[in-house]
């Protein structure tokens, strides 16, 4: 089962692994066409200072008309063109404020000479002149569009993937209760029969302490149909003593696991109340109690400890097992993940299940290491009556 995980874990990476490379390439893209276009600007602003600078000579030769052209045709790229001194000889494409025009027009100069390298304009009078320019409006949202393409598509992305989610978490808790139920009204029927014909013997001639005991293991069948027909429903969570629970769920399991695994208890005196089925809450603590001794292979210790918080109280679960490898400490509660070879893998996942969807509480893998064991915790909020 685990191999099914991994194989998703697989795909996952592979898909976002190909979306960093989709990105990236749009980016690259994008990043070569802006600088095409800066560059294409630049000879623009070279050919428009040639003729600014053609403008003020006095060669009757020159086609005015084709130089005036070429000047007014400048209606994207803002321009200011400075003399020596850094006066504003004439700019274009720039929004003047009505106000503080002079200090607007020194504060423009300082801010374009940051942006590109000034056009320098050799004048035949032998002065300089020096053409300042911007980005077009165009490059500029250029320079933001695929960073802008790329958040819609995530968004798109992420949006899709929490529907998906949705859907599949909605189709897992269908299932959950159709199992349940159905496994609950399977029971209901051959436990009743059994019910009868432990009554039936009780009139023979038969040992009693075997009778008791052959009730014992009725009324433990009774309680597991009953657990199923809460999973597949709605059941009311009432406050209960958490300790007493816990006490109670140790005690059934230590006269059925193996004598060579010790369970030791760190639990408060006084009694914790928290808004919980204790018959479920009783099965999360059976199933780690039985993961945890099949860990450790039916030999070693478990220990359970109950620590009180202002709100919560958290529920600790450790042995010494063979421990989780840390990439596995979600996993591991995913329905049908089993090392086992002929486990089923639902223990964990049904843990989890009864903690956070009827309890409310959360459960993880507070910690482990390999060859030394690992420590689950419950966390639950008191009730506050």
């Amino acid at each position: 089962m685990s191999s099914i995980y991994d194989s998703r874990q697989r795909w996952k990476l592979g898909f976002i692994f190909a979306a960093v490379l989709i990105a990236m390439a749009s980016v690259v893209v994008s990043d070569l066409l802006i600088k095409d276009l800066a560059r294409e600007e630049r000879q623009k602003i070279e050919v428009w200072s040639e003729a600014t600078r053609v403008m003020t000579s006095e060669n009757p030769s020159l086609n005015m008309n084709l130089i005036l052209k070429i000047i007014q045709g400048n209606t994207s790229i803002p321009v200011i063109l400075c003399s020596e001194t850094d006066s504003v000889v004439s700019y274009n494409n720039i929004e003047i404020p009505e106000k503080n025009v002079a200090q607007f027009m020194t504060n423009k100069v300082k801010e374009l000479r940051t942006k590109n390298p000034p056009i320098v304009i050799d004048m035949e009078d032998g002065t300089y002149q020096y053409l300042y320019y911007d980005d077009s409006i165009i490059l500029k949202r250029l320079l933001v569009y695929p960073y802008a393409q790329l958040s819609v598509v995530f968004v798109f992305i992420l949006i899709a993937f929490l529907a998906l989610a949705s859907t599949k978490k909605a189709e897992q808790n269908k299932v959950w209760v159709g199992l349940s139920k159905e496994t609950a009204h399977q029971l209901g029927t051959p436990i009743s029969s059994l019910i009868a014909w432990v009554e039936y013997l009780r009139t023979k001639d038969i040992d009693p302490s075997l009778l008791t005991e052959m009730d014992k293991d009725v009324k433990r069948l009774q309680t597991i149909a009953e657990r199923f027909s809460k999973i597949g429903s709605d059941p009311d969570p009432v406050p209960t003593n958490i300790v007493e629970s816990i006490r109670a769920a140790l005690g059934y399991m230590e006269t059925r696991i193996s004598s060579k695994v010790k369970i030791n208890t760190y639990l408060p005196e006084r009694p914790i109340l928290v808004l919980m089925n204790d018959s479920l809450f009783a099965w999360v603590i059976e199933n780690l109690t039985k993961n945890a001794v099949d860990a450790m292979e039916g030999q070693g210790e478990i220990s359970l400890k109950v620590e009180e918080r202002e709100k919560f109280v958290l529920i600790d679960l450790s042995d010494t097992g063979k421990g989780i490898p840390k990439s596995k400490f979600k996993t591991v509660f995913n329905p049908g993940y089993t090392t086992k070879k002929r486990g089923w893998g639902l223990g964990l996942s049904l843990v989890k299940r009864i903690i956070e969807s009827f309890q409310g509480g959360k459960i993880f893998v507070k910690s482990s290491e390999l060859g030394k064991g690992t420590t689950f915790r419950i966390k639950l909020k008191k009730y506050k009556g």
